[in-house]
């Protein structure tokens, strides 16, 4: 299978239903849409499978057009640059609007990159649309094919068009700042770590993905809530797999609420992206210091079973020569999120990459203890000693005795204990369990849940 397949971009005016169209053709919700021009910033980009052929499909922010998005310069830049390295361009454009000025501009833009153009006369399921698809003829490239993303009308016969544009797989170009699937990047095994980069707007999330990628993937600005889409990106280190998820900014919700559909959006996604990750990372400011809401992000990771490890980013502007700071700083820090003390902390800068690629091997160190299975026998031993020298506690202060214990899940590790009583362990003794747990078999950066029960006689 050739490294780089080919890259088919969706281009055009903001707010005509690229996103819409890209869900579609990808069969997802990865890409938010909202009636609000300029609501896609980050190019989002997915492997798709068209009868015998395969290609990405990106969709980016609009090239021209009307917006309110203060980081409209930024978007159009990008989507500029993906233009003149796609392979195939399908043109989107408004049915319902007709033929505008901005059609006709991008219209000669794209005719400068040398690349073939699908026009997409999207909407044409209303009635109006369709009178104006002649119009679109007069931007000068052919085939022009009628469509409705939100109803998944006419996109066959445009992917079959797209398809009879694409260069043979051996020609494909590579694609700066667009990654290569994961499924075709070199690695062993086909074992993939999703990471989700989480945390307050501004920490540095975006820096850090464009950092690790060493490309500059996703936008970057001081205007907190720049990252709307979750963005996925695949990356190999040291022969692992990684799929690192840039997501946007959470903040407390009713901030948040204050934000409109587009942020509480984002922020669902957000939260998505946590549930489906085997490790977080969660960034922390550290000029600022912990904040109650690093600890209600943080609070999620736990809740749901992710590995977390908790990223101390802007390093740089916090060195003090005192060597007692970095401890002082870690206590403080533990002293605002308790309930993550297996998390392990990392001080980075994303700006100048100090200790950016020793965050990659602690969460592969995080990843891999997720999957440990404890032999049983070996654990009930590990059980009799300590319980001999510290027996277990119950709130009722009942006499307990652990006869039996096993390793009934992964991902996160999740123990049994089965008792001569139904009744729970008191919490310090079941914090005292688990960290004897960890200590013992190396549960890394990672949660462990336990269950108590009494055994059937």
């Amino acid at each position: 299978m050739p490294r780089n397949l080919p890259l088919v971009a969706l281009v055009g005016r903001p707010n005509v239903g690229k996103s819409t169209l890209f869900n579609r053709i990808t069969s997802s919700r990865r890409a938010i849409v909202a009636p609000l021009a300029g609501t896609t910033r980050d190019t989002q980009v997915q492997t798709v499978t068209w009868g015998s052929h395969r290609f990405r499909l990106s969709d980016s922010g609009g090239l021209h057009g009307a917006s309110e998005d203060p980081l409209q310069d930024l978007v159009v830049r990008q989507g500029r640059r993906l233009a003149a390295t796609a392979d195939v361009l399908v043109f989107v454009v408004d049915g319902r609007e007709g033929l505008v000025p901005g059609d006709l501009t991008i219209g000669a833009e794209l005719r400068k990159t040398g690349r073939p153009v699908v026009i997409a006369v999207n909407k044409t399921d209303d009635k109006r649309a369709r009178a104006s698809v002649a119009e679109m003829y007069q931007l000068g490239y052919e085939p022009v094919v009628e469509i409705s993303a939100e109803h998944g009308t006419g996109v066959a016969d445009l992917l079959d068009a797209v398809v009879a544009e694409l260069p043979r797989a051996s020609t494909a170009r590579v694609h700066p700042g667009v990654p290569a699937p994961a499924d075709d990047l070199d690695a062993v095994g086909a074992v993939e770590t999703a990471v989700a980069l989480v945390g307050r707007p501004n920490v540095g999330k975006s820096s850090l993905l464009n950092r690790l990628l060493r490309q500059e993937r996703v936008l970057v600005s001081d205007l907190p809530g720049t990252t709307r889409d979750p963005i996925e990106a695949p990356l190999v280190w040291h022969r692992r797999r990684f799929r690192l998820v840039d997501t946007a900014g959470l903040r407390r919700p009713g901030r948040a609420r204050g934000g409109g559909l587009v942020e509480l959006v984002s922020v669902t996604a957000a939260k998505r992206a946590i549930e489906n990750a085997d490790v977080v990372a969660l960034l922390i400011d550290a000029v600022e210091g912990a904040t109650d809401q690093d600890a209600s992000i943080g609070g999620v990771a736990d809740e749901t079973g992710r590995g977390v490890v908790i990223v101390a980013n802007k390093w740089d502007l916090v060195r003090r020569p005192d060597p007692e700071y970095v401890k002082t700083f870690d206590e403080a820090l533990r002293r605002k999120v308790k309930f993550l003390d297996y998390a392990p902390i990392v001080h980075l800068s994303a700006l100048t990459g100090e200790r950016t690629q020793k965050l990659l091997e602690v969460i592969d160190r995080v990843a891999a203890a997720r999957m440990l299975r404890v032999p049983t026998p070996a654990l009930n031993k590990f059980v009799a000693t300590i319980t001999a020298a510290n027996p277990p506690v119950s709130p009722g202060r009942r006499h307990v005795r652990i006869l039996y214990a096993a390793q009934v899940g992964v991902a996160p590790p999740r123990f049994i204990f089965f008792t001569n009583v139904a009744t729970t362990f008191h919490f310090s003794y079941e914090r005292f369990l688990i960290n004897k747990l960890r200590e013992q078999f190396g549960f890394f950066g990672t949660p462990i849940r336990l269950q108590v029960r009494r055994r059937a006689r």
